[in-house]
């Protein structure tokens, strides 16, 4: 403790952070023994929880059977991904103010999720997005539209997880070469379709439950070890964080524009994608359908904030601290960069067992999510595309399931190719994408369905597909892919586009297709429908009826 204690009155951190690292290294059987531990506990729950898992409600919705706290905590590990834990924590180590910036879109993202659209979706849907978009337009088009922008927008969250994943274990078992990153993002990528393949909904939700406990408590635990090495005084942790800044001047990383400071446009895109963003993602809507009633439905959203908004608060602490007792130089050359930073800060402050703990706890947290989002695309495929586009409504509820179950094989090795392709990538900044995937594609076309009667088929698609391609296209010619030293093909060509988020175009664009769509449609779409939707999204009428039927 005294050495930690010299780091934080100003003295250089790497000696203290390097016999750290010798001593964690020499212990990698029980690094894995406590991940394995882990994966055997969460692998056993999700057995116990699949038993049941005989019709497509039990396998996308846990047969509706969570409580409102259950399912508050399950929203929690769903929402708190490896970009919260190990995105956020890195992006404040590095950048300080800006960082926390995730933080604050995060939470506030939420709040707008719970006001705009969550009980309303839970009223008057079944299983997915598409079953409330569909409602009460033409539902062939609609649903293929909405099936597409989902899998667009878990694919993209995926590839964050993952990249999580591979930098997680790879710090963990010292891998710095990229083919060993790549095995562990593949076994990563195995491991989740198991999950899925066998727990459905219901495991899913368990493990997300334990996750969430594990992830909080330990960042509880490691906030109050690292303000009990300042005094408990929060202020002299900014000073530590400081004197051990790599920036110049070194209080920079208490002020704006570390990193957004040369392109504020880029600042105000993020902003935009973060917070509009949740609204529109599809795992997280999906969470709604696996409570009875919209009584539970609104318990769970009000223990879901406090949760998250604990959380986030505990991430300044952590991000600081790290930065302080770890260093930022020795992050950035750690195996997985910027996203080292939580594990460690684990290593500093309690060697190699507390390192190998919340190392286990976020690759739980990676599983939970990673899971969570392959049982929505999967769903989404299986329901939306295959029951009732291509089957139109004609399959057997055990049919849809198995092609389902079949979607995630797909999904996951999909999920392991993307993320060998973004390795080294902050997984923080990837979720950015996703959320701006989410609100261009998605969100305009729920608000429009929920609280517009003119709305049309034609809007929606063209709002859906609109934003969506737009999205994707300026993603693919931004610096994300092109021109810089973290650029998926790194130093090769020229951006076209300068900013690294498409939100501040395509999410505008997204809503102004689905206004433009709607005036512009010769057929109307029937009254009676947008009113009946319209009565059940408020108050909850027949919602309960229509879910199990």
């Amino acid at each position: 403790m005294s050495a930690l204690v010299g780091t934080v009155t100003g003295a250089a951190p790497a000696p203290v952070f390097a016999a750290a690292t010798a001593t964690a290294e020499n212990n990698p059987v029980l690094n894995i023994s406590i991940f394995g531990a882990f994966v055997a506990v969460t692998l056993f729950i999700v057995i116990r929880a699949s038993r049941n898992n005989k019709t497509a409600a039990d396998y996308y919705a846990a047969g509706r059977s969570f409580t409102g706290p259950q399912n508050g905590f399950a929203i929690a590990g769903d929402y708190l991904s490896a970009a919260s834990f190990l995105g956020i924590v890195g992006a404040i180590a590095i950048n300080g103010y800006d960082g926390f910036l995730y933080s604050i879109g995060f939470l506030v993202a939420w709040l707008v999720a719970l006001l705009l659209v969550a009980e309303l979706m839970r009223n008057t849907g079944k299983f997915t997005m598409a079953d409330v978009l569909s409602f009460r337009l033409k539902e062939r088009p609609v649903r293929m539209a909405a099936a597409i922008t989902t899998l667009a927008v878990c694919f993209f969250y995926l590839l964050a997880q993952m990249a999580g994943a591979g930098g997680l274990v790879s710090l963990l078992l010292g891998i710095h070469e990229q083919i060993g990153q790549s095995v562990v993002v593949a076994v990563v990528g195995v491991l989740m379709i198991v999950y899925v393949l066998i727990g459905g909904m219901k495991g899913t939700t368990w493990v997300q439950i334990v996750k969430a406990f594990l992830l909080i408590g330990g960042a509880i635990v490691m906030t109050i070890w690292v303000l009990a090495i300042n005094g408990f005084d929060f202020n002299a942790l900014l000073e530590s964080a400081v004197a051990a800044s790599v920036t110049d001047p070194k209080d920079a990383i208490l002020a704006p524009g570390l990193q957004y400071g040369k392109n504020p446009w880029d600042f105000i895109s993020l902003a935009i994608a973060l917070v509009l963003g949740t609204a529109g993602l599809p795992h997280v809507l999906m969470r709604f359908y696996t409570v009875p009633t919209a009584k539970e439905a609104r318990r769970s959203v009000v223990w879901a904030i406090w949760l998250i908004g604990l959380f986030y608060l505990l991430t300044l602490v952590l991000g600081y601290g790290a930065g302080a007792l770890v260093g930022a130089d020795v992050i950035k050359a750690a195996p997985g960069g910027v996203n080292s930073a939580a594990p460690l800060l684990a290593q500093a402050l309690g060697g190699p067992l507390l390192l190998g703990f919340i190392s286990a706890v976020a690759f739980a947290t990676i599983l939970a999510v990673v899971a969570g989002l392959t049982i929505t695309a999967a769903a989404s495929f299986a329901h939306d595309i295959y029951a009732n586009v291509v089957k139109k409504g004609k399959v057997a509820p055990d049919g849809e399931v198995k092609v389902a179950r079949r979607t995630v094989i797909v999904i996951g090795v999909l999920a392991i190719l993307g993320g060998i392709g973004v390795q080294g990538q902050n997984v923080a900044f990837l979720v950015a994408l996703a959320f701006a995937v989410a609100a261009s594609a998605n969100l305009p076309t729920i608000l429009y369905s929920l609280y517009w009667r003119r709305f049309t088929t034609r809007g929606a698609v063209w709002s859906m597909y609109g934003g969506l391609a737009a999205a994707i296209i300026l993603i693919v010619l931004s610096p994300v892919f092109w021109g810089t030293e973290t650029s998926v093909f790194k130093n090769v060509g020229t951006a076209i586009w300068p900013l690294n988020n498409p939100g501040i175009v395509s999410i505008p664009l997204g809503f102004f297709l689905g206004w433009l769509g709607s005036v512009t449609s010769t057929r109307k779409e029937d009254p009676r429908k947008a009113a009946e939707m319209e009565v059940r999204s408020l108050t909850g009428y027949g919602a309960e009826k229509a879910v199990d039927h």
